[in-house]
């Protein structure tokens, strides 16, 4: 079986270092997105399609 990684993980540039702030990585996959939490990257990634991440971005800058 031929696993796909995800690769050029980014962390928002609005992220507060240094203050334990909670923050998510975004990760490339073929064809999708991946999110994982800073804190604990070991724990894996959650797979969203792009339709569905721009969606997530839509309503998070809403909040």
């Amino acid at each position: 079986m031929n696993e796909t990684h995800p690769t050029d993980w980014r962390k928002s540039s609005h992220s507060d270092s240094g203050t334990g702030a909670q923050c998510v990585e975004a990760g490339r996959l073929p064809g999708a997105v991946a999110l994982r939490d800073t804190k604990n990257r070991e724990a894996g990634y959650l797979t969203l399609t792009p339709a569905a991440f721009r969606s997530l971005l839509e309503q998070a800058r809403r909040a």
